[in-house]
């Protein structure tokens, strides 16, 4: 029985921006917390609830600033028994808009892969939300060889179609959305992806097949649910709510029906157009009031520039027209405050109103419906599916202010009409949108997930980056390699601790030739690979994943082409074979009776003002990294990513360019068949020179560091030869 089946699911949500709290969300308090925030807080509340799920965590962003609540440092907030907030480091300590967090994503990776080892326990699955969460979920779930779920909430192609159609520029919305980035790593994301989850038909066909690498079998509908517990029609006899005070202080005519609308200060929600729907038609401003909840607020100047434009075009709008006493726009409104407004725009006999844009899922609308308040809506996404099911109001062009408005009258003109949409939303929703059927559908896709990765799955070594508290790092040729028996008697060990030991690689050789010869000699894919020197490093699993973070920090002040230009006329090098050049690294064959010494090469490459980083081993081979690439710096890199302390790492070489990861601090073990241009370590008292040769002599390195007991799982070289 899988360790899944006998504890349950772990499930693990992301959603990285906005203000994410289990207690009275602000939702609407910026243009980054609204539906989205609701959507994964009632998700990982169903879940929780779920006796097959032991685990939901939803990571999110820590946000240490003082000029918001304290709940937001919180490290972890409990949402139910099963279910919680988990908030990691993330960039600087202040609230930062999301299109100024994609540079600060891979210290959320980091943090998460921190938090997991902390925990013991690797998720199931990985949720991602909106195209930065995904970014990060892309590389947790390579990472950890985990199956990786996406909802894009909203998608970047669909947003600049809409924008650009309502005549902005491209240039600026490159400015202030960052919109190429954005959609870059949503085809990133959607191409990594088990499974994209879509509200609707139509997001789905349309809008996610606006993405090259959308693939439409990944993608399932799954409809969003409410809590009906919350969001009910208003009774016999309930009293006047104390939100209404609020409202009615703005209105001449306090009683006459609402056109309700409640929504976040964002361009996209189209609240200009809905404005100018209701300034010009009289009749409509005869039959009722406009109540605009557009977030909360303290002082518009103290936004920021989005929402203060949003709000500053709303007054603007709000006086051309005249409209005082006819509009309410309240500074606040809570979250609990939110069902008690639905029901009295019903008991009202108003209407809810969402001229967005785009809507992929229309959250508020199933809370309108399941407050039986009828509702006029964007023909768009969400809305679509929703007043398809639930027949409770009327689709409009967003773009289409007349449209709007006659939609509007159209509900509230016949009180006869408006009674039978208000039931036939109670209806739809209790049919269709309720949390318990959408958590059933999901939990389906889940567990179809965590079954085929649990067959496909062959190494059983991966987790152990994470859970391991042991790190061994063997150079390949000629240390690992080269007698068979000894290889096999490493293979046996690695796998009798691979819970606690994580395995890796070290080796000049490329990607593709390392696991190519591993692969040959029965070796497992390790956990890590650090190849070409150094100069790259991937982690393994059915599909090796690069460490971008590593290409980065090696990237500074490297300039590959001036380098090899100025090698060229240096005698006694040849470059190697197109096979065994990379980005970072320079490979050259070298005669040794016509080539300067290396020393002379050092020289040269400083005097001409570049930097790298020259390695010289087997009195043969020449390569040259960025400075700060070598096998030492890509073990330490490997060692604080992941946690492992130096004192648990061990490391196994036989040439000089193994030299620079012996000589880390960490344990090290030269094989007894090793290079003599390392031989004046010996005598450092955290390298063992052994006498065993190849794999034999990496494992009598593993005894005498008392890295791992052996006892039961090797067979000795001298037991080998003396049984032959």
């Amino acid at each position: 029985m899988s360790d899944t089946a006998e504890r349950g699911l772990y499930v693990v949500l992301i959603s990285v921006h906005g203000l994410v709290r289990g207690t009275e969300p602000e939702l609407g308090r910026d243009a980054d917390t609204g539906g989205q925030v609701r959507y994964v807080l009632e998700l990982a509340k169903a879940l929780g609830e779920r006796p097959e799920v032991d685990r939901v965590e939803l990571l999110t962003r820590q946000i240490l600033s003082v000029d918001l609540p304290k709940d937001y440092t919180r490290h972890v907030e409990p949402l139910t028994d099963t279910a919680a907030i988990v908030r990691l480091p993330c960039g600087p300590h202040r609230y930062l808009r999301k299109e100024s967090l994609w540079p600060h994503l891979p210290d959320f990776v980091d943090h998460s892969l921190q938090y997991f080892r902390a925990s013991g326990r690797l998720p199931d699955v990985i949720h991602s939300h909106y195209a930065d969460a995904g970014e990060v979920g892309r590389r947790l779930a390579a990472l950890l060889d985990r199956p990786l779920i996406h909802t894009g909430h909203s998608l970047g192609r669909d947003k600049l179609r809409r924008l650009l159609d309502k005549g902005q520029s491209r240039e600026t919305l490159e400015t202030r959305y960052r919109i190429s980035r954005r959609i870059e790593a949503e085809e990133r994301v959607f191409e990594a992806a088990d499974r994209i989850i879509a509200s609707t038909e139509q997001e789905a066909d349309e809008q996610y097949g606006m993405y090259e690498a959308s693939v439409r079998s990944k993608i399932v509908v799954i409809p969003p649910g409410v809590d009906v517990s919350r969001f009910q029609p208003p009774r016999r006899g309930e009293g006047v709510p104390a939100v209404a005070a609020s409202i009615d202080r703005f209105l001449h005519e306090p009683k006459k029906p609402m056109v309700l609308a409640l929504q976040r200060p964002d361009e996209r929600k189209n609240l200009s157009t809905l404005i100018h729907a209701y300034g010009d038609d009289a009749e409509l401003q005869r039959t009722a009031n406009l109540v605009l909840l557009i977030g909360s607020r303290d002082d518009i100047s103290k936004l920021d520039r989005g929402q203060r434009r949003v709000l500053e075009e709303m007054l603007h709008l709000i006086d051309r027209y005249d409209l005082y006493g006819r509009v309410a726009y309240p500074k606040r409104h809570e979250p609990d405050d939110v069902p008690d407004v639905y029901r009295l725009a019903a008991r009202r006999h108003g209407v809810f109103v969402n001229p967005a844009l785009t809507e992929p899922f229309g959250l508020t609308l199933i809370e309108a419906a399941a407050s039986g308040l009828p509702v006029v809506a964007t023909d768009d996404g969400g809305p679509q599916t929703i007043l398809e099911r639930c027949r409770n109001g009327r689709l409009v062009d967003p773009l289409d202010a007349d449209a709007i408005a006659a939609a509007l009258r159209g509900v509230l003109d016949d009180r006869r009409r408006w009674r039978q949409l208000a039931r036939a939303g109670l209806r739809g929703v209790e049919r269709h949108f309720t949390w318990s059927g959408h958590v059933d559908r999901y939990l389906r896709e889940i567990k179809r997930l965590v079954r085929q990765r649990e067959r496909r799955t062959t190494s059983r070594l991966t987790p152990a980056m994470v859970l391991g508290d042991r790190l061994l790092v063997t150079d390949i040729d000629n240390t690992l390699l080269g007698d068979d028996d000894a290889v096999a008697a490493f293979v046996r060990t690695i796998e009798a601790h691979h819970g606690e030991l994580a395995f890796g690689i070290a080796t000049g050789r490329t990607l593709p030739s390392a696991l190519s010869v591993l692969r040959s000699h029965g070796v497992p894919v390790p956990d890590v690979l650090i190849t070409s020197v150094g100069s790259e490093i991937h982690y393994g699993g059915r599909r090796p994943v690069e460490d971008a973070a590593w290409r980065r920090t090696i990237d500074h002040n490297w300039d590959r082409a001036a380098l090899e230009e100025l090698l060229t006329v240096v005698p006694g090098l040849k470059l190697q074979a197109r096979a065994n050049q990379r980005r970072f690294k320079l490979s050259y064959d070298v005669d040794p009776d016509v080539a300067p010494p290396i020393d002379a090469i050092r020289d040269r490459i400083r005097d001409a003002g570049l930097e790298a980083r020259v390695i010289f081993s087997h009195r043969a081979y020449l390569d040259i990294l960025p400075a700060r690439a070598s096998k030492g710096d890509a073990v330490r890199f490997v060692s604080h990513r992941w946690g492992f302390p130096l004192d648990d790492v061990l490391v196994a070489g036989d040439s000089g360019n193994d030299e620079a990861m012996l000589t880390l601090g960490v344990q090290g073990v030269v094989v007894a068949n090793h290079d003599d241009e390392i031989g004046h370590l010996r005598g450092r008292s955290h390298i063992h020179f052994a006498d065993g040769q190849h794999a034999w002599g990496v494992l009598e390195g593993i005894e005498h560091h008392g890295f791992v007991n052996t006892d039961h799982e090797a067979v000795t070289e001298t037991e080998t030869e003396e049984s032959a």
